[in-house]
């Protein structure tokens, strides 16, 4: 395989995708690479963020050609964003949260959801490869420009999820960029990408603002997601190493459950007024509330923002319906609603769910960010407990306390989101007995995890301090016991751990020499089980019982084992073996106590993915 000339960052975002570069003959640099897309009908720019938006055109529309595809009847990027708040039904966005919604079919076409009979249906994998295609298509219209050794394909590409993603979204995430016809591709996680990006902009100076004994809480507030992450800094035969510690849940909460919490409070106020929304104008009225929050929170000199929703009628301007939305507004909704103060001991609000609801995506029930991350620094309370010289990560029992903050998302520009997260987090370290965290100087937030992804790849060339992290979590697989047939009750399962909390890629573990059995030649379904808080289970520790908090069970793996010879249905002794792969797969091996030929074994696979 020819060596690649490149090296491709791409920041694979819920809201936003975004791609850099650095050219590995030359590894000193990382450029941003500028997405060619529509933004008009028939109106190509080449913009540094391609917006994470699909449109399906009806069957009449014109204007969604591109150069390299001039009859193409759909939209990615500005343009979809656009013609979607017009026809929400023909859009797809979110993809990225689809792909690791364990309750659906993620290979089936389900999306748009509630689209009409005209409008192609497509799977949250088949979304994020036309994505990553059109990011082929635009890399090779302005970089390979026939060469095929210069395509997208040919070249180095990393792919960032967020720390949070299961084994099954990071595999589907991989399956698409195949789809794509990226073939050397490493995923890394979001956190370490940002890390990577600030250490990148820092140069020489980072070393000024990380130390050992550094607990580095990294915050990432999207379009649609946070993510919490703990990234710790240890001596090591006098070198600093990083060692991420830490992964929190994935949590669907970000920019657009605050853009529509403003367009509600400002729906509310024209429905007083008389005037009613449909729920195209809704859509509408949430784009526009998007642009006036932005306008007042980069502006500070403007105290409100006019907000015009047009009308569907054919006198558009006349019709149109006005109002504004005022500093004071917008600081109260975000503050209070998203930011607001509360103690270490809060916990994220849960409600009852109801018995029948439409296919959506799980969101968050609680839109505080700040009890999200009370929650995620009291479940993580020992995260730094065995690493030498944390003694301020480890002096409160009750919650992990950070010794610096690295913020990161299109969210957290805001020096009013910033500033009240700093003041809530320090209060709770005050009260902990630990010193006040320090924000790390910032990056650009929208590119910093493109750009972070590129400069991994110089890292892994050794020329830069690498992250250190394996799996983010622990892994299990379900065993289940024998017991005679009993009504109402289902066999006893314990959880063997196969792969222990940081398991590197290229390395195997010892599992105990158990007698197990696996049936052949019919359809069986294993169970596979993830914790991102059992951090001191060692390969082969077998659960009797755990609480719901410790193991979340993952999507399980339905497959037939081929019989070689043996009567279908079988059940055959076998033992266990389990490795990591190189790529970042979790393999289980069945090897048979009586094999019916050489080197005769069954192989599962369950993705882990996490970084190379």
């Amino acid at each position: 395989m020819t060596e690649p000339r490149y090296a491709v960052g791409v920041d694979l975002g819920t809201t936003h995708i975004a791609m850099a570069a650095v050219d590995l003959t030359q590894p000193d640099q990382v450029d941003t690479f500028e997405v060619a897309q529509l933004v008009a009908p028939g109106q190509v720019e080449s913009r540094p963020l391609l917006p994470s938006f699909l449109y399906f055109g009806h069957s009449e529309e014109t204007g969604l050609g591109l150069p390299w595809d001039a009859a193409r009847s759909f939209a990615v990027g500005e343009l979809a964003r656009i013609r979607g708040v017009e026809a929400p039904n023909r859009l797809v966005c979110s993809a990225k949260s689809w792909l690791s919604h364990t309750g659906i079919d993620r290979r089936a076409g389900v999306l748009p959801v509630g689209a009409p009979e005209d409008v192609e249906r497509v799977s949250p994998v088949e979304a994020s490869w036309r994505y990553l295609d059109h990011l082929a298509e635009c890399w090779e219209a302005e970089r390979s420009r026939g060469d095929e050794s210069l395509a997208l394909a040919a070249q180095e590409v990393i792919i960032t999820v967020p720390a949070s993603f299961d084994a099954a979204a990071r595999d589907l995430t991989v399956e698409a960029a195949y789809a794509a016809g990226m073939e050397n591709v490493t995923l890394l996680e979001e956190p370490q990408a940002a890390l990577y990006a600030w250490i990148e902009a820092a140069g020489d100076q980072w070393r000024r603002h990380v130390r050992p004994g550094d607990v580095v809480l990294v915050i990432d507030v999207g379009g649609g997601t946070t993510d919490l992450s703990a990234i710790a800094a240890v001596e090591s035969d006098g070198m600093l190493e990083l060692h991420r510690v830490a992964v929190g849940d994935h949590i669907l909460l970000g920019g657009d459950n605050m853009d529509l919490a403003l367009a509600h409070g400002l729906r509310a106020r024209l429905e007083t007024d008389g005037k009613k929304l449909d729920r195209w104008q809704l859509g509408s009225l949430t784009h526009a509330a998007r642009a006036a929050k932005e306008a007042i929170l980069t502006r500070s000199e403007l105290d409100q923002v006019p907000v015009v929703v047009p009308s569907r009628g054919s006198e558009l301007l006349g019709a149109s319906l006005r109002t504004e939305l005022t500093r004071a507004e917008t600081e109260r909704v975000l503050l209070e609603g998203f930011c607001p103060e509360v103690e270490s001991s809060a916990r994220p609000a849960t409600r009852a769910r109801t018995g029948l609801t439409q296919l959506g995506l799980p969101y968050a029930a609680d839109a505080a960010i700040t009890r999200h991350l009370a929650d995620f620094l009291t479940r993580q309370s020992a995260a730094a407990r065995d690493l030498p010289g944390l003694e301020n990560a480890s002096a409160s029992k009750s919650i992990l306390c950070p010794t610096a903050v690295l913020f990161n998302g299109g969210v957290l520009k805001s020096d009013l989101l910033r500033g009240r997260l700093l003041s809530v987090l320090n209060r709770w370290l005050e009260a902990a007995g630990a010193s006040p965290v320090r924000e790390l100087p910032g990056t650009n937030l929208d590119l910093a995890v493109a750009r972070g992804a590129a400069y991994y790849a110089m890292v892994r060339r050794g020329r830069g301090l690498r992250i250190h992290g394996g799996t983010a979590r622990a892994y299990y697989v379900g065993i289940e016991s024998p017991m005679p047939a009993v009504p109402g009750v289902e066999p006893p399962l314990t959880a063997l751990c196969v792969a222990p909390f940081g398991m590197e890629e290229g390395t195997e573990t010892k599992l105990p020499p158990q007698e197990l059995g696996i049936v052949v030649g019919e359809p069986v379904r294993f169970r596979f089980f993830g914790s991102t808080v059992r951090r001191d289970d060692s390969a082969g520790t077998e659960l009797l019982s755990w609480d719901a908090s410790e193991l979340e069970e993952l999507a399980p793996i339905e497959i037939t084992l081929p019989a070689e010879g043996r009567p279908d249905g079988e059940m055959v002794p076998i033992h266990l073996r389990a490795s990591v792969t190189p790529v970042g797969t979790l393999l289980l091996e069945a090897v048979p106590l009586s094999p019916v030929k050489p080197d005769e074994c069954w192989k599962i696979e369950l993705s882990v993915r996490e970084q190379a």
